[in-house]
């Protein structure tokens, strides 16, 4: 099974997927690393990234899920496009998706989590409360199961999805 979160920056997805992760032992493939893998290589600048980062994880994720594997995708999966990717990865590995929408309804927290959380990730600079709140998202079709963080612990909500995870 392939389990996709999608959500603008701040609101939990990271916490939540890792957790997940953990719990399942699935492969875990958050988008942020790779880019910033990308990144430090040397090869492509952070202007330059485009879709690179979403087509690494995409070809991995298929790998694993070939294998029999769950694979965790972890990122803001902003566009139609990188939805119906992962949609066609599924496809193509013949496997189930799941697609997970994490959202943060109360603003003032999801603030308080852009501007106070550090970078987990060398190197990586997180994106500032400005330009969360400007950032391309568009409405999700796709969406299986959304959580909102604001009304939620990330261990209820893994909670959730492994309850969830067992009706499927």
């Amino acid at each position: 099974m392939l389990i996709v979160f999608s959500g603008l920056p701040a609101v939990g997805k990271t916490t939540i997927s890792r957790l997940l992760a953990e719990k399942t032992n699935a492969v875990y493939l958050r988008i942020d690393s790779i880019e910033q893998a990308l990144i430090t290589s040397g090869e492509i600048k952070q202007t330059e990234m485009g879709g690179a980062g979403y087509f690494v994880a995409y070809a991995v994720a298929r790998d694993n899920l070939k294998l029999g594997r769950m694979v965790i995708a972890d990122c803001v999966n902003p566009i139609e496009l990188t939805r119906d990717a992962w949609k066609q990865i599924a496809n193509q590995s013949a496997s189930k998706i799941l697609n997970i929408e994490i959202i943060c309804s109360d603003q003032i927290e999801h603030q308080r989590r852009a501007e106070t959380r550090k970078a987990d990730i060398q190197n990586h600079q997180l994106p500032k409360w400005s330009d969360i709140i400007k950032h391309d998202y568009d409405k999700n079709n796709q969406v299986d199961f959304k959580i909102d963080s604001a009304q939620h612990t990330a261990d209820e909500s893994v909670n959730m999805i492994i309850s969830l995870l067992k009706m499927l």
